[in-house]
């Protein structure tokens, strides 16, 4: 091969030192790297789709190739990287004698010219300013083991932003060209069995952007700590990207469902804002072409994107992934001057959490007192104990010991090889892209990033637990907190003839639940998202919010700092939860229970003793369900659910949802909840809806039959049916020994529910705790012809084992 002058567009492709993206695709991957592969792919193929790729050309492996050719550079980089020590103890000084090589040796001539003749046609291109004016362009290392199914070697190598000029362009490529031997590059290759000098470099040059006075980040095409597949998960912060991209900063968060989005719903299940105290912006100085700034106050609570950019960055992942036909990382960026939103890489998603057959469960010991310390981003969904190590520099890492939990503010990669003994990972700062996450989720250590004060209140040599079996939030206990471990084989599951479902009390976590064998969801208690969700705040106060003491406002501004209208935040974040349950069990149905806290849990959130003033002498049979949602000083609030549902339903699509009534004493308040219902524009029937009422008051089961003719279905909530039937108050310690579900009375009361539903040819499943625990309970419901039964999944060994029973049962009965 000759490299003797500039390649020019008639050569062979293989032997050409630059290929514009119109000339390249995903085959390409060794000939321009990984990224610029990808991107050629994206350019060529999905711009019909709306998928925007901003333009640019690939600088070749084989000019890579060449320059190493140059005056023994590449026989001089293998004599460094074998002196590499086994421990790795000399990791550092190898990757700066190996770039240090690589930057003592200018480019040639004739590669300079070919880099500064496609800088030059790009320029003429792309830019729209007076004649004569410079491009900005990134510059991106593209290598040919990145962006692989298995490994991503992401934020291995080096990218430049807001470069201008074929000079500094070429200054830029060598750079990109040393960064090959970054410690993190040759750690993992190493790790991997990757040859160091097969692992070729090229580099993407591509027209910038303006997110700088835009905003930028990343798509996932799947929930990665679960492995829930029909979601689409963005993260978005303001300015440039390689702060956002790279986890160095905290990002907003908005989740898609595929399915709903596809079918042309507005699908937008969660929104969590963040305070984003910096951005990446240009710098006004060539040396140092960007610099970080800080947001200003009145953005910091702002919402990055608007849903409309959510929805474009969301099609464009799906058109993404439907084309590469995997799981996708996705970067994206919106021109703060155009507004337009481009694509600038995607690859494939490594180290996604698969789905066996034989899983290990692990649960923290809620009963016993846990003093929390710290809350962030869940990576990964162990528990385990450890004592703490606060590192704060690399002159520190050498004396981490296996077994530790490292504690710091931000991870490098220089650190790895100390990261990979650590027992759990907690910084201060990142997010699900920052280098602790990585990491911590290729090695299979649980992982707490963003939790803004770890250094601060954790001590040296603490003893603590890291929960981060919970889903998206990972949690920090003081001390050794129990927890169980439990090995499952779903292999063998046995599923039941009648319909198993679920109790999801919160949406945090729910994704986990989408691979355990199921039917729907039985039960999804409003009240738990209020506390969780909605900040433990009594519905009323969003509506009365300008007239409530300061500390009932303060609590209200703190989760809601985006929103003047706090009634729709309410609204939002409520239809928003009950999507996020619905879409993890699409197209099942999903039971939403409308709120049911008693009048002294009501009283008991932030602002309820406004709202609240009677105390009952029996709040169990006080002014709770229907009753409560008919009564003047709760009927405003019931309409702000009413419109969640109404939202979740038709704005997102989710049709599964099913609204249930609790504790409704009479036909007629039934009927006067349905009006009311109806007014709110949700007419039973109409598109599909469907209503529920709970059994759990001895005049449902007398008059069950009238009950049939307003409601779609029932739901025995057999423990209040059960103290209400034997006048037992199951609170009361005293009196909670004499009777259960299992009782006579209750078993009768059950039987006559049942025939009745069927009778008039409805459903009816059970949504209480008795199934899990007393079989012979389980049994009569069985062979009684119950629909569905509920069960509590947070044990699977115990919902296994009730499965198992079940469907004993149904070959004997």
């Amino acid at each position: 091969m000759s490299y003797s002058t500039p390649m020019r567009t008639e050569e062979k492709r293989s032997e050409r030192f630059t290929l514009w993206f119109r000339e390249v695709g995903k085959k390409d991957v060794e000939l321009v790297g990984g990224k610029n592969a990808s991107l050629g792919e994206m350019y060529n193929a999905l711009a019909h789709l709306g998928v925007k790729v901003p333009n640019g050309f690939a600088i070749t492996t084989s000019a890579y190739r060449y320059f190493l050719s140059q005056g023994g550079i590449e026989k001089r980089l293998g004599q460094i990287l074998r002196t590499l020590k086994k421990d790795f103890s000399n990791l550092d000084q190898i990757a700066n004698a190996a770039r240090r090589l690589i930057l003592a040796h200018p480019f040639p001539k004739d590669l300079c010219e070919a880099i500064g003749e496609a800088y030059g046609a790009l320029n003429g291109k792309s830019h729209k300013k007076q004649e004569g004016a410079l491009l900005d362009v990134a510059v991106r290392s593209s290598a040919n083991a990145e962006d692989l199914d298995k490994a991503s070697f992401a934020g291995q190598l080096e990218t430049f932003l807001h470069i201008r000029g074929g000079e500094e362009v070429i200054k830029a490529t060598h750079r990109c060209f040393a960064s090959n031997f970054t410690p993190r590059a040759i750690d993992y290759r190493e790790r991997l069995g990757y040859d160091h000098l097969n692992a070729l470099v090229g580099v993407g040059v591509q027209k910038m952007v303006r997110s700088d006075k835009g905003s930028s980040g990343v798509a996932f095409t799947i929930d990665t700590n679960t492995g829930f597949l029909d979601v689409v998960i963005v993260n978005a912060g303001f300015g440039l990207g390689e702060l956002n991209v790279g986890g160095k900063v905290n990002l907003d968060e908005y989740i898609v469902s595929k399915t709903l989005l596809k079918e042309g719903y507005r699908a937008v299940i969660e929104t969590s804002l963040v305070r984003k105290e910096r951005k990446m912006i240009y710098s006004s100085w060539q040396r140092d072409p960007t610099t970080i700034a800080p947001v200003s106050s009145e953005e910091q609570w702002k919402p990055v994107l608007t849903e409309d950019e959510v929805l474009e960055i969301a099609r464009a992942a799906i058109a993404i992934e439907d084309h590469y036909k995997k799981p996708m990382d996705i970067e994206w960026a919106r021109d703060g001057i155009s507004g337009e939103m481009f694509i600038v890489q995607a690859r494939p998603v490594t180290g996604i959490k698969k789905q066996e057959m034989k899983i290990v469960e692990y649960a923290i010991d809620t009963k016993k007192k846990l003093t929390k310390l710290l809350e962030g981003v869940s990576v990964g969904d162990k528990i385990v104990h450890g004592k703490v190590r606060i590192i704060e520099n690399f002159k520190d890492i050498s004396t981490f010991k296996e077994g530790e939990v490292l504690v710091t503010r931000m991870t490098v990669p220089s650190w790895e090889p100390a990261m990979r003994k650590a027992a759990a990972i907690i910084t201060d700062e990142g997010g699900r892209k920052c280098h602790a996450a990585i990491v911590a989720g290729e090695a299979g250590i649980p992982c707490v990033v963003g939790t803004l004060r770890a250094t601060k209140i954790l001590k040296e040599g603490q003893l603590v637990t890291i929960d981060c079996s919970r889903g998206d939030a990972g949690f920090i206990y003081k001390g050794i907190a129990a927890f169980r471990r439990e090995r499952i084989s779903l292999k063998q599951f046995s599923k039941p003839k009648l319909h198993l479902m679920l109790f999801v009390n919160r949406p945090s976590g729910v994704f986990a639940k989408h691979a355990i064998p199921n039917d729907g969801v039985g039960l999804a208690r409003t009240e738990f998202i209020i506390t969780e969700t909605l900040r433990n705040i009594h519905p009323m106060a969003w509506l009365k919010y300008p007239k409530l003491p300061r500390l009932v406002k303060k609590a209200i501004d703190e989760c809601s700092a985006s929103y003047r209208d706090k009634r729709q935040y309410f609204v939002d974040r409520l239809a928003q939860s009950w999507g996020k349950i619905a879409a993890t069990f699409y197209p099942k149905p999903v039971i939403v229970r409308f709120s049911d806290f008693k009048s002294n849990e009501y009283a008991d959130l932030i602002g309820g003793k406004e709202f609240e003033p009677r105390q009952e002498s029996n709040p169990m049979m006080g002014l709770r369900g229907a009753a409560r949602y008919l009564h003047p000083s709760y009927l405003p609030a019931f309409e702000l659910e009413c419109a969640a549902v109404k939202k979740a339903r038709e704005v997102f699509g989710f049709k599964n949802i099913i609204p249930m009534i609790p504790f409704c004493r009479t036909p007629e308040e039934g009927k006067r909840v349905l009006k009311l219902m109806e007014q709110c524009g949700l007419k039973r029937g109409t598109n599909g809806l469907r209503v529920y009422v709970m059994i759990e008051i001895p005049s449902n089961v007398f008059l069950a039959d009238q009950f049939a003719e307003l409601f779609d279905g029932f739901s025995i909530g057999s423990n209040d049916l059960t103290q209400l039937v034997y006048g037992v108050d199951r609170d009361s310690g005293e009196l909670a020994h004499m009777v259960n579900e299992d009782h006579e009375g209750v078993r009768r009361a059950i039987k006559h529910v049942i025939d009745v539903a069927h009778a008039k040819g409805i459903k009816v499943g059970i949504c209480g705790q008795a199934p899990s625990y007393l079989m012979d309970f389980t049994r009569f419901l069985v062979e009684s012809g119950i629909d569905s039964i509920t069960l509590d999944s947070s044990s699977l060994g115990l919902y296994q084992k009730t499965a198992e029973s079940i469907s004993n049962f149904e070959k004997k009965s």
